[in-house]
Formats: C-alpha cells, structure tokens, sequence
C-alpha cells in the first residue's frame, strides 16, 4: 500500500495536536507504579504457597503474575522514553531495578529500543530491537542454509517458545552484537547480571532455590513470550510499513507502521495500553496512560491498521516483506510469486 509523504504542514499540526499530552503526570505514575509492583509481590507470594496445595495452583497464579510483570515492563518501558517521571534520575532508577526483574539491562536496552524507534520501518537500518525481517529479494539470493536459518528463526515455535528464552536469560546477559564503545551500555549489563545473582542469592536463603525457580520461571516464561508476540504484532501485518532510508519518513512509519492492536479492557489495562502503538511511535514522550486518550480525541490517527486478538493468529506466518506488492507475504506465498512471473 502506498502513502503520500506528510508535509511539512501536517507534521506541524500534528506535533500541535500532541503537544498537550507530553510529559508526565507524577501522581497517576506513581499509582500505576504501586498498583505493578504490589500486586506483583502478593501474586508470586500466593504462588508460592500454591506449592503446598499443588504445582497447578502455582500455574495458575503465575498467569495473572506473568500480565503483572508485563505491566511493570511497560514502566521500564516509558522510564526509557523519558515519560514516566519528569526528574531523570528517578526514572532511570525504577527502570533499572525493574530490569532485574525482568532480566533486560535497562540502560542497554533503551539505547537498542531508541534505535527501533528512530528507524522502524527503514530497511536500510535494521538490527537492533527488531523482530528481524528480510525481502523476497534478499531471501532468494541466499544459499540454501541461510534460507533455512531463516525460516527456522521465523518459525512460531521457535520465535514464541525458544527465543523468548534466549532473548530473556541468554542473550541479556552478553549481547554480543552491540557495540563494544557502548560502554555505559555494558556497565548496565554488568551491573544488572550482578543484581540478578545477588537477588537470586537472597530468594535461595530465604526460600530456597527450588521453590524460587518453580515459581519465578513459568512467571517469567509467560511474560517474555506474551511480550514478544505484543511486540510482534505491532508491526508484523500484511499492510505495514518498510520503505529504503531514501523513501522512508518518521511519521508515515509510525502511522502506518505501527498497528492499533485493540484488546479486551483489562488486558489493555494490564498492558498498560501500549496496543495503541501508533501514538506511541508518533511520540514516545507520551505515558502510556494518556495513548488511549490521544487516539480517541484525534479522528486524524484513525487511518491506522487495527489488529484484534483474533487477527494475530494469522499473522504469526507473516516473513517476508515483498517490494513488488508492498505487502508482507507467508513463505508458502513464494510459490504464487513463482507462478505470476
């Protein structure tokens, strides 16, 4: 789908029209923040105890504890953005102390999600804080091996069931493919796997290693692939955006790149509404609890994609951005490609 580029005049009035939602708002942040983190702390206390009575209560109680933990990676999310408290000091912190809960180096992984928001849709700036996405052009070019690294890589078993394991545990602890001058970057992941060990150390104290991980890893496991299929979602659909740095613009990519994935109230709620993806890549300086608002109160933001829970499903086989129909495309598509030519 093709789209003409904003003006200069219509990128000025939409900077007007969100002006008025920038910044924080301390007090509704630090309701959020306590209605996070208590309700967190009693879930995986409850958990806990679960083990008692029997390991599927335990299970059980990790499902609203994992939307629980998803909910406080939207606050690290906003500290990272600067939109969460005005004094940065305090914000960074938050983040940083969540980020041992959630197992991501907070001050590495706001400098690779600045990255993703400064060129989603730029297929000449890809490979940071991206589900990685290549052209039918590029994928036919390959050797044999690579092709099948690729699909195996954008397979939903691995891409919702492997990596958030390895995102997660594996490659937050040593991100080999950033930069070794990211220096303030290393120091966050060095800091963050000593927190981690020393936080370990003390739950193994109090409540010993076992019931520790029997409780902490499905609540982990839970949150990270939930997280990643929201992130996946938001920009993996037939009609997103993907344009060479050329051709690409700001605003057109956060528009029409960025879905509008509308979820069921409390999930929304408990996401902190960050389904409304399109404001937020318009501008990451709004908190998430004024996205919903800016999206209702502006019908110029309305030209976005909408995505429902029950789109998602199939989407998940979406691979393969195709510069011919400016769609993304299946793999088994290639085969129609084929047959047109």
């Amino acid at each position: 789908m093709g789209h003409a580029k904003p003006d200069r005049e219509t990128v000025e009035r939409w900077n007007a029209l969100l002006e008025p939602y920038l910044g924080a708002d301390t007090r509704r942040s630090i309701v959020q923040l306590l209605t996070s983190v208590v309700p967190f702390m009693v879930l995986w206390y409850l958990a806990m105890r679960g083990l008692e009575v029997g390991y599927w209560l335990t299970l059980l109680l990790a499902i609203p504890a994992a939307g629980f933990l998803m909910r406080m990676f939207m606050i690290q999310h906003d500290c990272g953005h600067g939109s969460f408290f005005h004094s940065r000091k305090a914000r960074d912190w938050v983040g940083r102390c969540i980020g041992v809960v959630l197992l991501t180096p907070y001050d590495y992984w706001k400098r690779t999600h600045a990255y993703h928001h400064a060129h989603s849709g730029d297929l000449d700036f890809r490979g940071f804080g991206d589900v990685d996405t290549f052209t039918v052009r590029e994928y036919l070019s390959w050797p044999r091996w690579k092709r099948l690294r690729y699909r195996l890589y954008r397979n939903p078993l691995i891409l919702f069931g492997l990596a958030p394991f390895y995102q997660f545990f594996l490659k937050h602890r040593y991100p080999f493919d950033i930069p070794k001058n990211w220096k303030h970057a290393w120091r966050s992941v060095w800091w963050t796997n000593a927190a981690i060990a020393a936080l370990v150390a003390v739950m193994w104290m109090a409540v010993g290693i076992e019931r520790f991980l029997l409780v902490q890893l499905p609540i982990t496991m839970i949150a990270s692939t939930l997280g990643i299929w929201m992130f996946y979602v938001q920009h993996q659909y037939e009609d997103t955006y993907w344009h060479h740095h050329d051709d690409w613009d700001y605003y057109e990519a956060s528009l029409y790149g960025s879905s509008y994935l509308v979820l069921p109230k409390p999930i929304q709620w408990l996401t902190a509404n960050i389904g409304v993806h399109h404001v937020h890549h318009m501008s990451a300086r709004i908190p998430n609890y004024r996205l919903q608002q800016v999206h209702d109160e502006n019908p110029e933001f309305h030209v976005v994609t909408k995505v429902r829970f029950r789109d998602t499903i199939r989407l998940i086989n979406l691979a393969l951005w195709d510069e011919e129909s400016r769609r993304l495309i299946r793999f088994r598509d290639l085969k129609k490609l084929h047959r047109a030519a």
